[in-house]
């Protein structure tokens, strides 16, 4: 009886409503790798604004153009650039149960900018849709829970190694660190062979810049969410697994307690 409750709450962990998730961090403190850990689990999409950025430079448009130069100063891309690619993305059917936003919000003006877009875009949308139905015909997306916000904590030590040793592959994308996750062979990637290539941002001279950055813009946000009592700070220098297991902790435990305030 109590592997068929773990086996159906497992189940349902991929049809519940989370509703957004803010990973906020310095650069190599596991955000992008916690995504993926709860992409996994929950079935919502990564919004992963390096990635968005990193395509539209691939794909040689007129953001990513302009996105190329900055980022290669280890500067961060302006608020102007950002807002319309956010939105356009969060507005998508993949997001409706909701999402995790790595790289985004940076500042406390991205912040006060995506409570603004969730409160007319997401939430006083489904509230009108929901009050024209009977309670038991209102669509789950009304009861999509209110933003979930982590901050991942690494020693400053810890996150030179994570940055200064981050390969990756081009061909397959799979990522490594010679320092904690070295491939077989040195500078080959396990799966096809290719030469493990270092990222522009992931360069030494950037990573001063980038580390600079988020510490007068991106650390202004976790003030502002901690004002809000909005905030979850962990300590992401464990290990991936110990971590992991207390994201998902906070994350069904959050929806737990909306679910029976609904």
């Amino acid at each position: 009886m109590a592997n068929e409750t773990v086996a159906n709450e497992s189940a349902n962990d991929t049809t519940q409503n989370i509703g957004p998730l803010i990973l906020l961090g310095p650069p190599g403190a596991g955000k992008g790798t916690q995504s993926k850990q709860i992409v996994d689990r929950y079935g919502v999409p990564q919004i992963s604004t390096g990635d968005l950025l990193r395509d539209h430079v691939a794909r040689g448009t007129e953001l990513g153009l302009k996105a190329k130069a900055i980022m290669a100063r280890g500067e961060l891309v302006p608020d102007e650039l950002m807002y319309g690619i956010v939105a356009t993305r969060l507005r998508e059917v993949d997001c409706q149960r909701g999402y995790v936003l790595d790289g985004f919000p940076r500042t406390a003006a991205q912040a006060g900018w995506l409570d603004a877009f969730l409160e007319k875009e997401v939430f006083e949308k489904c509230s009108e849709k929901s009050s024209e139905k009977r309670p038991e015909e209102r669509s789950e997306k009304s009861k999509m829970c209110p933003p979930i916000v982590i901050q991942l904590l690494v020693d400053y030590n810890q996150l030179l190694l994570r940055l200064t040793g981050r390969r990756s592959c081009p061909t397959c994308g799979r990522l490594y660190n010679i320092h904690s996750q070295p491939p077989l062979v040195d500078e080959l990637c396990d799966v096809d062979g290719s030469k493990l290539v270092i990222r522009e941002d992931d360069r030494e001279e950037v990573i001063s810049g980038r580390l600079a950055a988020y510490e007068t813009q991106t650390r202004r946000v976790v003030g502002y969410y901690r004002a809000q009592r909005r905030l979850v700070a962990i300590n992401a220098d464990r290990p991936m697994e110990e971590v992991t297991a207390q994201i998902f902790g906070v994350i069904d435990s959050h929806c737990q307690g909306e679910r029976q305030s609904a």
